[in-house]
């Protein structure tokens, strides 16, 4: 019987001991403050339920900027940029702002604290974040500096990513006979056959303002890209045209006033039964399950981005997150990305409403159950090779304007698609060329 004691007090004692060396990492931190620069969007809003969490964990109090989307980038510049330390410890970057920020050597790399085994658990598991979604938003200095190869480094990680897949209506569908559309010349029959014949319903919904958005969003399939291999402007391409038709074809088919509308505008067609197809951020899975937002929940089918002859260019964008070059707290920083972004927070803010940004949470059994968008991304995961769907390089935001602006100019009808390519080509060129692209 003492013996039996003994052994387990020693057990006891054991666990205890390892216990303390694993926790002694974070509560080496105990007291600190670290500052995090948030956009108020849905994802951000949900994960911040979980700071309490780590804040008890760790010791570490967390407070978070929440800054209005269109506004952040600048509120970050301004803090990133000073010479001493600036008042942020992390931020979330949209994926088009990764090479604005890193360009400029406003970021840290991650790799110092990725070899540390003082401050990243063996089960972080890196390779377990979607392959996609860490090119897009967290990797730099890759083939044309934005995307995957032998010189890319790791600068953040993914948080709030998203891909693009096909939602429709199936109740429609069903009542009408139709087939999913696979494709896109069968998508834009299927959108004008609903136009035409569904009372009060659209085939389409997209957003034609808000930027280039809505045009790059079909650039990819149809094999095109804004920028060559040697960062020479490629919209006067025959599959630039191609798709310029087809994104114009797509806003027809679309409710009124999508020329101007946004992805909010674009989303609401959907959720509010205006329209029977739509081609986005599968962000709008989680709202059509909220009867404050939406009217169809559960009358909804998921498919894969559709295709052309020269194969699927489905979109990836979304978030990452990492830690300015001049945090005075980068340690304790890494602890809060690191564990905002493991596994088992991950379920735990797409149980709250948030987005997964992990390979294990989208093959998740439960969760494939309860959302059927789940699997249909899974595929779209294995197939979106089309990385550079849009060209983020540091002059996106000039970029951006460009296109947005010529394909106004074609859905409103006062250039044709030829012209609206021809100029905004043109544009692009007079750009890079001011930005240095041609000096070598």
């Amino acid at each position: 019987m003492f013996k039996k004691v003994l052994l387990v007090l020693v057990a006891t004692f054991l666990t205890a001991s390892i216990a303390t060396a694993q926790d002694s990492p974070w509560k080496k931190y105990d007291g600190e403050t670290i500052v995090v620069s948030w956009p108020t969007i849905s994802h951000f809003q949900k994960a911040a339920t979980l700071i309490p969490e780590f804040e008890e964990a760790t010791g570490i109090t967390v407070e978070v900027d929440f800054t209005q989307y269109g506004g952040m980038l600048d509120r970050q510049l301004t803090e990133v940029s000073k010479p001493r330390t600036g008042d942020f410890d992390v931020i979330a970057w949209v994926v088009f702002s990764k090479n604005i920020l890193a360009s400029q050597g406003f970021l840290t790399p991650l790799a110092q604290f990725l070899v540390n085994p003082e401050l990243t658990s063996p089960d972080y598991d890196i390779e377990d974040l979607v392959p996609a979604y860490v090119t897009t938003g967290g990797k730099v200095g890759g083939a044309k500096g934005y995307l995957d190869g032998a010189g890319a480094s790791l600068v953040g990680v993914p948080f709030g990513a998203e891909t693009s897949i096909m939602v429709y209506r199936q109740d429609i569908f069903d009542e009408y006979n139709l087939e999913v559309p696979t494709t896109y010349d069968e998508l834009l029959e299927t959108a004008a056959f609903i136009t035409e014949n569904v009372p009060d319903v659209y085939g389409m919904a997209s957003r034609g303002g808000n930027g280039a958005h809505g045009y790059l969003l079909h650039l990819s399939p149809y094999g095109g890209t804004v920028l060559d291999d040697n960062f020479v402007p490629a919209l006067n391409s025959p599959e630039a045209l191609a798709a310029a038709n087809a994104f114009k074809s797509i806003v027809e088919n679309s409710p009124p006033g999508s020329e101007s509308n946004g992805f909010g505008q674009q989303a609401n067609a959907l959720l509010q039964g205006d329209s029977a197809i739509y081609v986005d951020t599968y962000k709008v899975a989680a709202s059509s399950r909220d009867p404050e937002q939406s009217t169809v929940d559960g009358k909804l089918g998921y498919a894969l981005h559709p295709v052309t002859a020269n194969g699927c260019g489905s979109e990836t964008g979304g978030f990452a997150m990492g830690i300015p070059a001049n945090s005075g707290n980068k340690e304790a920083a890494w602890l809060f990305v690191q564990w905002m972004t493991a596994k088992e927070q991950d379920i735990k803010i797409v149980e709250a409403g948030g987005d997964a940004g992990r390979m294990s949470t989208f093959n998740n059994p439960d969760f494939q159950a309860r959302f059927p968008e789940y699997k249909v991304i899974l595929e779209q995961l294995e197939t979106c090779a089309a990385l550079d769907w849009r060209p983020l390089i540091p002059q996106w935001g000039e970029v951006n304007t460009i296109i947005g602006e010529e394909m106004g100019s074609m859905l409103t009808e006062q250039k044709t698609p030829e012209e609206a390519l021809g100029d905004a080509n043109q544009r692009l060129l007079e750009a890079l060329e001011r930005a240095g692209y041609y000096n070598w």
